[in-house]
């Protein structure tokens, strides 16, 4: 059983920066796969960035390449997520998700991600 808890959201202007932290409690955080996933009004909840059990191997989505940066501190159990140069469609809840199976692959698929935190609403304005 794997606990996970955001935060850190909240309204920032265009070109802004923010950082989303999770904590995760339950399981040996270190040998877990990590990653962001955020939803819009309307839309499905969608990949944005994830990370190896040592702080390698991230993922980005394509949209966010660039400007968003994933990182871990296993000595801590937290997962991090810096947003630089935020836009309007950045706009949307902001999931931490853990992977628990796989051996270590990072992978950006939902589906492959079985424990979920409640979000932390993220709102960019133009």
């Amino acid at each position: 059983q794997v606990e996970l808890v955001e935060s850190g959201g909240g309204l920032v202007q265009a070109g802004d920066s923010l950082r989303l932290s999770c904590t995760s409690s339950g399981r040996d955080f270190a040998s877990t796969v990590m990653g962001w996933f955020r939803q819009a009004p309307g839309k499905g909840r969608e990949f944005v960035a994830a990370i190896g059990w040592k702080d390698d191997g991230a993922r980005y989505a394509d949209s966010v390449k660039g400007r968003f940066t994933i990182f871990r501190d296993n000595a801590k159990n937290m997962l991090y997520l810096q947003m630089a140069n935020m836009k309007p469609e950045d706009t949307a809840l902001y999931f931490c998700a853990a992977r628990t199976k796989g051996l270590g692959l990072v992978v950006a698929a939902r589906q492959s991600y079985d424990y979920w935190g409640q979000g932390t609403q993220v709102t960019v304005s133009a």
